[in-house]
């Protein structure tokens, strides 16, 4: 590289503004777009690297193996027993356990008590062995012991200065209510967590040990995360060697001999449980995270096939330059460094344009995607310097290599083709083609994913879902003072019906599930999800039975608590779980027995009510009924008005009643848009880098027809003269550009299939791949691509033969 490169450059940029703005434009806007969703890939794929020695600590996982199961697939959660039972088998074993926290399974920890009133925090309970797993970054107390007593607790930097402001937090008093409200001493503090993780908590209390109930040891309950530590990959694979034989020997007590082809105990590596599925659930993060990584690749790479197209064209053009070059004296190396040098420094000015764009959309891409996204400089400059010259090379590689060797007089009598010949010509429409292939599956992956998430969110669900508020957590208030709160919350202003139930809206409650055996056949019947419904349930989600009658009061033996020795409960189920019991219709259902290890009667089928995630199978459900107030209840409000005055209604009612429990409460829509976030944040960002890759496509598109049409000025004089018509003219010029737009369908119907059908395929509930997508796509691509090459067709048309004839 020398200063004629620079001198060239200047002169190229300064001569062809606009030119140069297409050219270094487009290839800007491509490294702008791959920057960004790299930054996005980098920050998705390092949680937990934080953490000091996060390559030996692995997260237990519940396997249930049965496909025909509500939960088949594999669960971050494991009993809350399961790590004393290890040790048991496995002494000096090193792990320890987590539970609550916020966004942690999808639930909230436990709340600060303060002055008589409860508020919710991100408060994870722990064994004291906690610190010897995660090795958390530490500010203040004693880390080996700060977890020892089990009326410690340990806080993060920005909790303590919540609770006790710029004073000293070690030894100071702070009341939690957890399984039960009492004092804590606080013991150490530790550094806030990064954003890269998937533990929300501020506060770390020790679990309890002692009234842990029978759940807490039942094999197949999922109550915690277990987490183990080991020396290396191998120890690892040693200990899940074991595990079909544990499971076999501790399993049996509560799911038979059979429990090992059941359910499985597998590790999973700390750093790749952010990406993993939990239980029914596709790779949809990981497939998420994939494809935004191929949309920035792929649009880097039609900015570089856009930048590369232009540059070989235009340096065409340059022939009778390098002529002259090497008439004065110019050698063949001489001008190969002066090429290359010209393109690398290009490459590298569009480089730093691309990082300055970047950084100018960060907030926006933020802001669309909730991200918290910045530009780590250190790592982004190298990264610069290879795309400068990954990009200027290729770019150079034709005037460097074939230019520079082209005999000085033959060019000057113009004996060859400034423009690349046929050869040339035939390059530049493969590029072309493959960039529109890549433009019109983005349009099509745009198309789709837009039309999936409305089908998501317009979805029968089985009831409405407007009007309903949810609030979760009366878990916390004493049992005794339910029946007054639920009394409050009726009277609360908007209120119009309440019920409880143990599982609700949201996935929020309990996940139980039961196999139900059925009378007369073998087996142990097929597994089917379990709910337990209070009055009014039925009613306030308007569920109307398919066939039979719902459970109610007016019958003895549809409530659970009327069944006594040898008697048989009423039940209903869902509409799925007709077919899960072999029934060949709902009518067929009415009237049969069911065993779960009690005797139950159905009496009615109902539409499944879809609770759960829209990515998660609809599963079979059997419902039981409890007059008045269920136990483990999730109370849900059907209501009429402004949500937020509603809220605060019941807020109110709440704290009256039972001021020293944390209240929470979210509408059926606030609960239900967390299972679309992820999906509307791809799409966002998916539609983002599209609309980039296409307004890139049209800037090369733009520029080679600006090429084409300036390199046939003279050919078109001569047509014109011969009799064509300036529709004639247009038709030629446009018709050029079309053939590889209509190829590159051919690439790109394939591609977007494939990739789309993949997609999909992580929703239970999903939109067809209809031949609208593909045919919508490609005509508009070429739309786009007749009004991006028309105006220099019309205006090439319009010019007077004798003024092409003359032209140079």
């Amino acid at each position: 590289m020398n200063r004629f490169a620079l001198i060239s450059l200047y002169r190229s940029l300064t001569r062809h503004k606009l030119y140069a703005a297409l050219n270094i434009g487009g290839l800007a806007v491509g490294i702008a777009v791959f920057f960004v969703l790299a930054l996005y890939v980098r920050f998705e794929t390092s949680f937990e690297t934080w953490l000091p020695h996060h390559g030996e600590i692995y997260l237990v996982q519940t396997d249930w193996k049965r496909a025909d199961g509500p939960f088949a697939g594999r669960y971050p959660s494991t009993m809350g027993g399961l790590l004393d039972e290890l040790r048991q088998d496995l002494p000096g074993l090193v792990g320890t356990r987590f539970m609550g926290g916020t966004n942690m399974d999808g639930k909230d920890g436990g709340s600060v008590v303060r002055g008589g009133i409860a508020t919710f925090d991100d408060i994870g309970q722990v064994d004291a062995s906690f610190l010897q797993v995660f090795d958390l970054p530490w500010v203040a107390g004693n880390k080996a012991t700060a977890l020892a007593d089990p009326a410690s607790v340990i806080l993060s930097r920005s909790a303590a200065r919540k609770y006790f402001g710029e004073a000293d937090p070690i030894g100071q008093t702070l009341t939690l209510a957890l399984d039960k409200t009492a004092p804590h001493r606080v013991t150490g503090v530790f550094e806030d967590l990064p954003k890269t993780t998937d533990f929300k908590f501020s506060i770390l209390a020790r679990l309890p040990t002692s009234d842990l109930g029978d759940w807490w040891n039942h094999w197949g309950s999922t109550s915690l995360r277990t987490y183990l530590r080991f020396p290396d990959e191998a120890a690892a694979k040693a200990f899940e060697e074991k595990m079909p034989g544990f499971v076999a020997r501790h399993g049996r007590r509560d799911l038979g001999d059979d429990v090992a082809t059941r359910i499985g105990l597998p590790l999973l590596p700390l750093t790749e449980a952010h990406l993993q599925p939990s239980g029914q659930e596709s790779a949809s993060r990981k497939l998420t995270i994939v494809t935004l990584g191929l949309v920035g690749v792929l649009t880097l790479l039609i900015a570089i096939v856009n930048y590369v197209n232009l540059a070989s064209a235009r340096a065409g053009l340059r022939a009778r330059e390098v002529a002259m070059r090497k008439v004065l004296g110019a050698d063949r190396a001489t001008l190969v460094r002066q090429f290359l040098g010209e393109a690398i420094l290009a490459a590298g000015v569009a480089g730093m344009l691309g990082l300055m764009l970047a950084e100018l959309g960060l907030p926006l891409v933020n802001a669309a995607g909730a991200l918290s996204l910045s530009m780590p400089y250190a790592q982004v400059i190298p990264v610069l310097v290879l795309l400068a010259i990954g990009v200027g090379v290729p770019a150079g590689f034709y005037p460097a290599l074939l230019l520079s060797r082209f005999p000085a007089a033959a060019v000057l009598a113009s004996a060859r083709s400034p423009g690349g010949g046929r050869t040339g010509t035939r390059v530049r429409e493969m590029l072309v083609m493959g960039q529109f292939a890549l433009v019109i599956a983005f349009l099509i992956g745009a198309g789709v994913l837009v039309a999936q998430t409305r089908h998501v969110r317009a979805a029968d669900l089985g009831f409405q879902r407007e009007g309903l508020l949810v609030a979760p957590w009366l878990g916390y208030v004493d049992p005794a003072k339910h029946p007054a709160l639920i009394a409050a919350f009726r009277r609360a202003l908007g209120v119009s019906m309440v019920t409880t139930s143990d599982t609700g809206l949201g996935d929020v409650g309990n996940n139980n599930a039961d196999n139900l055996l059925l009378a007369g056949r073998p087996g142990p019947g097929p597994a089917v999800r379990h709910i337990h419904v209070g009055s009014d349930f039925f009613r306030l989600f308007g569920t109307k039975p398919v066939a039979g009658r719902l459970l109610d009061d007016a019958h003895r033996m549809d409530d659970t608590r009327n069944a006594q020795k040898g008697e048989a409960s009423n039940i209903v189920i869902s509409r799925k779980a007709v077919t899960a019991l072999g029934f060949a219709s709902p009518q067929e259902a009415i009237g049969k027995t069911v065993v779960q290890p009690r005797a139950m009667t159905i009496v009615g089928v109902l539409d499944d009510l879809r609770f759960f995630s829209p990515r998660l199978p609809t599963t079979p459900v059997y419902y039981t009924y409890t007059h008045g107030i269920v136990p483990y209840p999730v109370a849900t409000m059907r209501f009429t008005g402004d949500p937020r005055t509603v809220r605060d209604a019941v807020r109110a009612a709440w704290v009256r009643v039972a001021p020293e429990a944390p209240f929470r409460a979210d509408t059926g829509d606030q609960l239900l848009q967390t299972f679309y976030d992820e999906d509307d944040r791809a799409t966002r960002l998916f539609g983002i880098g599209a609309g980039l890759a296409v307004l890139i496509g049209c800037v090369g598109l733009w520029g080679l027809a600006s090429f084409n049409t300036q390199r046939r000025v003279k050919e078109i004089g001569i047509r014109k003269t011969l009799g064509a018509s300036s529709a004639d003219i247009v038709r030629l010029l446009v018709g050029q550009f079309l053939r590889p737009v209509l190829l590159a369908n051919l690439i790109a119907w394939t591609l977007a299939f494939v990739a789309m059908r993949t997609w999909l395929a992580g929703f239970d509930d999903r939109i067809a791949l209809s031949p609208v997508f593909f045919v919508g796509a490609s005509v508009l691509a070429l739309v786009i691509a007749v009004l991006t090459v028309l105006g220099q067709a019309l205006r090439a048309s319009r010019a007077a033969p004798a003024w092409a004839l003359r032209h140079d």
